[in-house]
């Protein structure tokens, strides 16, 4: 890659394995000596918890990163070695209201990044959204050049996605005509389930029936491999670790690490795809016609 991308992780749904993904990505790729950003944007703070990270109560965070414009990059700590942290606190809930009346309230995560990523000399952010659609997510949304949706192979999950894409091709039009959807994530999968195998197809078929379409998520597709259920996953916040760190040879460890080749490659394409440039011009707004579907099951 040829620049600093920023990625938002989001899904307006909780216990999907959002922020999961979110570390643990963002861990492997700085493994893989790709110096990375991650952006605790959750006021939940369960990506700083999941990095055992303590934040000093002097110490400026996300919030302060978006309500004071002269903090620079001493909002980010060095949480491991080429993955830097910007932390949350429980009351970066309350910068929805304090910047409702800002004209520029969209703006502030992106104006930050911009000189903090430059600063830092990262390659890649990650930003771990909360799981809802408000100014927070809009923020990440205006900065990032790329979403993915990390989800669980549930047929509710489809409706939610229709959801989110239409969000994505919102902000598109709107404030930011650059932004892509790279993919999905499946996380906590089973595949030898049915029900998990009807809706990988199904995703599958709606993103390969977006391909000619002028909406965000044309290159869109199911990025591999699958994250496979795996109880390590879920100890290892509590003790403040990745999954490299705390079962590196689990089947969570194997398949992030193998996850994060194809979001690599899929940063790739996407920086061929536009250049390295900002595109001036927005898409077409189509919302989705359809949702993707169980198979059977009419649209």
């Amino acid at each position: 890659m040829k620049r600093s991308c920023c990625v938002a992780f989001m899904n307006q749904k909780g216990g999907v394995g959002k922020t999961t993904t979110t570390v643990n990505l963002a861990a492997a790729l700085a493994r893989r000596g790709v110096r990375t950003l991650l952006v605790d944007l959750d006021p939940q703070a369960h990506a700083t918890l999941h990095l055992g990270v303590e934040v000093d109560e002097s110490a400026p965070t996300v919030y302060d990163a978006l309500l004071e414009p002269a903090v620079g990059a001493e909002a980010a700590v060095a949480a491991r070695e080429q993955l830097w942290l910007a932390p949350s606190v429980v009351h970066l809930a309350a910068a929805e209201l304090e910047l409702a009346e800002q004209t520029d309230r969209a703006l502030r995560l992106k104006r930050w990044l911009e000189g903090v990523a430059a600063a830092l000399g990262v390659d890649v952010v990650c930003v771990d959204c909360p799981p809802s659609l408000g100014l927070l997510t809009l923020n990440a949304l205006t900065a990032a050049e790329a979403t993915v949706v990390p989800m669980q192979a549930h047929f509710l999950a489809l409706q939610g996605l229709s959801k989110l894409l239409e969000t994505v091709q919102l902000v598109a039009a709107r404030t930011n005509p650059a932004l892509r959807t790279l993919g999905v994530t499946l996380c906590c999968h089973e595949e030898q389930t049915n029900l998990a195998r009807e809706v990988v197809a199904d995703l599958e078929a709606f993103f390969e029936r977006s391909r000619s379409q002028p909406v965000p998520w044309a290159g869109a597709r199911v990025l591999r491999p699958a994250v496979r259920r795996n109880i390590k996953l879920a100890e290892a916040p509590s003790f403040g670790k990745t999954i490299f760190e705390y079962a590196p040879t689990c089947a969570g460890a194997v398949d992030y690490h193998a996850l994060s080749a194809t979001f690599l490659e899929a940063l790739r394409r996407l920086d061929e795809a536009t250049g390295g440039q900002v595109e001036a011009k927005a898409p077409q707004v189509v919302v989705p016609a359809q949702t993707p579907t169980r198979t059977g099951e009419a649209p």
